[in-house]
């Protein structure tokens, strides 16, 4: 929630540039009075008329006195926004609510609020109060929603100021603003059976005992429901707040989502376009993931992880999984395409690693490129990797090409390569896949995946 309030109107040596912007406040209305007034003033003095100089006086000075009035007016105004949810995946409404308080000891006059909204979340709010009593409340909310990814700022607020007679009108604006963050939408994906379940987490899994000696133990903070008896006191004086030790972890399988960002390899833009199936398809298999148990992380063709933070950019273990998810999905929101044109950073990170489970959203790939991919497999259990076709997405339509030869190339390499139709499910192809590496892996010691 943020807030803040109208000051009172101008003084000492504003006074005259607060003045001057009232007067470029004048309505049509109030320029026509004036008009009007000076040119009755005008033709009183030729004809020498005294009754139509009294008109032209008043005519011209009615708009002047509401300019000062409002110029002077002590309106003391406090704002606040609450924007609920925070976070919301593509085609998702958020709800924004403003509430306006007048801390003055004087009534207002009509007011209109109005907050900047981006093009993208919908038309701009407008809305008009009537006269909001000293110590009084007001309460207006609207809804945003956004088809397309990004972080969009939703303020300044304004308050506009308008005389009874409509002859002058003010604007005032506020500083604070607030941020809509709109995530790719994800998919729930079926629950196939796990690959290395055994040494994954869960029921039978293995588990790393932590030694009981007071240089070896791992604390972590106290959480409702810990034995007392696990209480180390000597991280407790050191962090200052109640410490236990953290006696046993059990191991995670790591899994990592590949997602390929180059620019060379998407056609086309918006949100049915390949690229964002590619980055919904990421966010969704890193989500099932996250809930499986498993430590994920998200790598790009650039080579860079997210997290980033604890072994390896892996989050899920030391972190919360649904702080991991929160973070990479911040990260999907605002991901676009890289000016790389090549995966040879994220083969060799890949190689590096010994992942149980790797998962790859591709692009176009040249026979270049399917072979950084097909040897990026490393020492990784399973590996499945999901090719799209930006051709035949632009098209709408599937297309026999390229993509038909990578996918039996990373086959051959030992992937579980998946084609990727124009408008295809996750869920049904994360369902085939599974079927793949089932037939796959009869002939194999390696069990399944999900």
């Amino acid at each position: 929630m943020t807030g803040t309030a109208v000051p009172d109107g101008p003084r000492g040596d504003d006074d005259r540039g607060g003045l001057r912007a009232a007067l470029s406040g004048l309505t049509t209305r109030g320029r026509s009075f004036l008009a009007a007034g000076v040119a009755a003033a005008v033709c009183a003095y030729v004809l020498g008329q005294a009754d139509l100089l009294r008109v032209g006086l008043l005519l011209a000075v009615l708009p002047l006195i509401c300019v000062l009035v409002l110029h002077r007016t002590r309106y003391r105004v406090a704002t606040s926004r609450l924007l609920t949810p925070q976070r919301v995946e593509t085609g998702t409404e958020a709800r924004v609510r403003l509430r306006m308080e007048n801390v003055s000891k004087l009534p207002t006059g009509l007011l209109m609020l109005q907050d900047h909204v981006p093009y993208m979340l919908g038309s701009r709010p407008r809305f008009v109060l009537d006269r909001v009593e000293a110590g009084g409340r007001r309460e207006v909310s609207y809804r945003v929603r956004s088809d397309l990814r990004g972080r969009f700022p939703l303020g300044p607020l304004q308050l506009r100021l308008s005389d009874p007679f409509g002859m002058c009108e003010l604007t005032r604006s506020f500083s604070a603003y607030d941020t809509l963050t709109v995530v790719p939408g994800t998919e729930a994906l079926p629950p196939v059976e796990l690959f290395g379940e055994a040494a994954g987490y869960g029921e039978g899994r293995q588990r790393t005992l932590a030694l009981a000696g007071d240089d070896d133990v791992i604390p972590r903070a106290y959480r409702h429901g810990d034995d007392l008896r696990r209480v180390h006191w000597r991280s407790t004086a050191r962090y200052g707040e109640l410490m236990v030790r953290r006696e046993e972890q059990p191991q995670r399988a790591h899994c990592t989502v590949l997602l390929d960002t180059r620019g060379v390899a998407y056609r086309g833009a918006g949100p049915d376009s390949a690229f964002e199936w590619a980055v919904s398809g990421a966010a969704s298999a890193l989500v099932h993931m996250l809930e499986r148990g498993y430590t994920v992380r998200l790598l790009t063709d650039t080579g860079s992880a997210i997290p980033g933070e604890g072994a390896e950019g892996f989050g899920g273990a030391v972190q919360d999984p649904a702080d991991s998810a929160g973070l990479m999905m911040d990260a999907l929101a605002v991901v676009d395409h890289s000016e790389g044109a090549g995966l040879s950073r994220a083969s060799d990170v890949l190689r590096a690693g010994g992942d149980e489970l790797l998962v790859a959203f591709l692009g176009d790939l040249d026979e270049e490129q399917a072979s950084f991919v097909a040897r990026a497999r490393g020492r990784s259990g399973a590996a499945v990797a999901f090719v799209l076709d930006s051709g035949a997405w632009l098209n709408g339509r599937p297309a026999p090409g390229a993509a038909g030869d990578r996918v039996r190339q990373l086959r051959e390499a030992g992937w579980t390569a998946i084609a990727v139709p124009p408008g295809a499910r996750l869920a049904d192809l994360w369902q085939q896949a599974a079927g793949v590496r089932a037939e796959a892996a009869a002939d194999t010691p390696y069990g399944g995946w999900a």
